[in-house]
Order: C-alpha cells, then sequence, then structure tokens
C-alpha cells in the first residue's frame, strides 16, 4: 500500500487555500477554553457517519465534552442534508449539530440552514481554513480506491481514478458513493482532467464520463462503513474509501488495503442547525472540537489532517504519513465555493441519473 505524505494542513479547495496550507506556519493562539461546567438541561444531537469514525468521535469529542461541561451528546449516524433541511424548515429540530462535507454544509449555508456562528464562544484564530460565517472547519481527509489485497495484489488493483475506469486493465465488482461531490470530480479525472484544472466543473464531460463506468458498479455505496465492509466481505472487488476508515480496518486485522497514489482532499465541517434551543451548548461543542488537543487526538485515532495549526504541529510521524498530501499534483482538492452554487441541482440530477 502506498502512503500519503505529511501535508502542512488542510483545506477545502481552490488553489489559494492551497497555497495557504502548504505555507502556514506550524500554530498561532490557540482557541478559547471555557471553563466550568453547565446545567445539562438538555441534550445536543450531533450527527455521525458510523462505524470507527463514530467510536472516535464519541471517545475524542462527544464524552469527555461531556466530562468537562456536564452536557450530554447523543450521536445519531445520518448525515442527510434533505432530512436536516426538512427539520429547519419545519421548525421541528432532531439534530443541533450537522457534521459532513463541504459540499453538503455549505448547501446548506445557502439555504440558510445554520446559525451564526458565535465568535464570542467559537475561536477560530488557530485555523488553517476557518469556514464561513454559518461553520466551521474541524479536519482534511484524503479519499482513494481500496481492495482486498489477499483477493487483489496492489499491481492488479486500481491505483488511481483513471484505472478505476479501466474495466478492461482492472476488472472486478466496483463500488461508488450515490453523492454527486467527489464522485463527478473521480469522473473527470478518470476523463482526463488535470486535477489542478478541474475546476469549474464540466458538468457534461463528467456524466458522459459516469454513462461510461455506470454498468460496471455493483453497488451504490449509502453508508461510509459499508466502503470498508463491502470490499472484506467479498461483495465488491474495489471501493472509493477513505484512509480515516481503511487504515483502522487494516489495523484491527481485516483485509484491507487503499492506494494512495491519487487521492480526493476534503475538509469536514461543522454547523448548527438553523433555530435550535441548543445553540450556546452547540456553539459550545464546536469549540470543543476545534481545541489543538482535541485535533490532534482525532487525527492520531482516524488518520484524518486536522483544521488546528497547534494540532498539526502535535500530530506524530505515525499519523502524519497517512495524512492528505497536497503536494502530490495527482491528487485533488474538493472546491467547497464551486459546489456552494452547484450541489442541490447537480444532487437532483445524478439521483435521478441514477434511477435511469
Amino acid at each position: 500500500m502506498s502512503k500519503a505524505h505529511t501535508t502542512q494542513g488542510p483545506g477545502s479547495s481552490g488553489i489559494s487555500r492551497r497555497s495557504v496550507l502548504i505555507g502556514a506556519s506550524a500554530a498561532l493562539a490557540a482557541p478559547l477554553v471555557i471553563t466550568g461546567r453547565a446545567r445539562a438541561d438538555s441534550t445536543i444531537t450531533v450527527t455521525c457517519w458510523g462505524g470507527d469514525y463514530h467510536a472516535g468521535v464519541e471517545r475524542v469529542f462527544a464524552k469527555p465534552f461531556t466530562a468537562e461541561t456536564g452536557i450530554p451528546v447523543r450521536l445519531v449516524d445520518n448525515a442527510d442534508l434533505a432530512r436536516m433541511k426538512a427539520q429547519v424548515e419545519s421548525g421541528r429540530l432532531d439534530w443541533d449539530v450537522f457534521d459532513s462535507v463541504g459540499p453538503q454544509i455549505t448547501a446548506g449555508a445557502k439555504d440558510n440552514l445554520w446559525e451564526p456562528v458565535d465568535a464570542k464562544i467559537v475561536d477560530r484564530s488557530d485555523l488553517f481554513v476557518p469556514g464561513g460565517p454559518t461553520y466551521v472547519g474541524t479536519y482534511m481527509f484524503a479519499g482513494g480506491l481500496a481492495f482486498d489485497p489477499k483477493r487483489t495484489p496492489a499491481e492488479k488493483a486500481p491505483a488511481d481514478f483513471k484505472a478505476f475506469w479501466d474495466v478492461k486493465a482492472f476488472p472486478g465488482r466496483r463500488g461508488l458513493r450515490p453523492r454527486i461531490s467527489e464522485t463527478l470530480e473521480m469522473a473527470l479525472i478518470a476523463s482526463g482532467v488535470e486535477p489542478a484544472k478541474l475546476y469549474p466543473l464540466d458538468v457534461e464531460r463528467g456524466f458522459a464520463a459516469l454513462d461510461k463506468i455506470k454498468p460496471h458498479i455493483k453497488k451504490w455505496i449509502e453508508t461510509t462503513p459499508q466502503t470498508v465492509t463491502l470490499v472484506t466481505a467479498n461483495e465488491i472487488d474495489f471501493s472509493y474509501s477513505y484512509i480515516s476508515r481503511v487504515r483502522p480496518a487494516e489495523i484491527a486485522g481485516a483485509s484491507i488495503a487503499i492506494s494512495t497514489k491519487q487521492t480526493l482532499n476534503s475538509l469536514e465541517y461543522l454547523a448548527v442547525a438553523k433555530g435550535t434551543t441548543n445553540r450556546e451548548a452547540a456553539m459550545r461543542y464546536l469549540a470543543f472540537c476545534l481545541r489543538p488537543d482535541r485535533q490532534t487526538a482525532f487525527a492520531e485515532a482516524l488518520f484524518f489532517s486536522p483544521n488546528s495549526k497547534a494540532g498539526l504541529a502535535a500530530a506524530s510521524p505515525a499519523a502524519r504519513q497517512y495524512m492528505p498530501d497536497l503536494q502530490n499534483p495527482a491528487n485533488a482538492v474538493v472546491n467547497d465555493e464551486w459546489w456552494f452554487d452547484n450541489y442541490a441541482k447537480l444532487q437532483k440530477r445524478f439521483t435521478e441519473w441514477l434511477l435511469i
């Protein structure tokens, strides 16, 4: 399995952010630390992504936050933006904090689904990418191609997106996510677009490439843990997955590996649902997750790249070697600003395309 090299920090999009990430200094002032225990009048509910991610969030963020503040945290393995939107529009909120990828978060911002970030509680001075007025960047993650090395030796597994599309040279059952962001980028790179010249995305070219791979996708994978478990269960051979999923499974003894010859690198965000009655508690949770020590601990647990400068500086070499490599020209960074204007309509088109 090839390894990603140490990055100088995470970012969500574009050349300007990439240069900020590569050239950023190790640390600035630490985020605001709020001391003292609050009354646990109500539980805050935070969306999550299941599996090892759920366990990591619980161990690194949720439980320590409750221990310090007295505010219980309930994790729900569902980051469905359509459901979040329905909750906000109906005024009947089940979720307080939404944890998701940039295209969903920025699309939610466009639809006015989030509370403004409270600068009196949430200090973003230590972050590589602060986020927007209504959301904060938490960490960067890398997606690549997973396979079972016992069934398929690395040299016979697709190592980049062009190879994943080449079903003759690399025969096997394939799995992709039913989410247009990341999937459209992969399709365009597979069709020959240079990673550095992806944006603005050529949507028609991307869908033409998706038309070619569609007959060979055995499974459109709904939940993130399945990007690993479907491979290890021998239900598919090759899957788009994440270093943060594959490495913990590999360490635990599963026969799974991931090529990082070419990756998509994306920033994850947290946002507080518009109209929540737990606004202050939710903001305190955001602030807690951005602390350098929490960011470092999460990186050590799941191989994410911290958005905190001090958090990245404290990460071990063992964790750094699997973090996103922003200096590799084969890799791409998802442009969240582009998706701000395009996610909703293209996700609708993609969902309809899947049904054809």
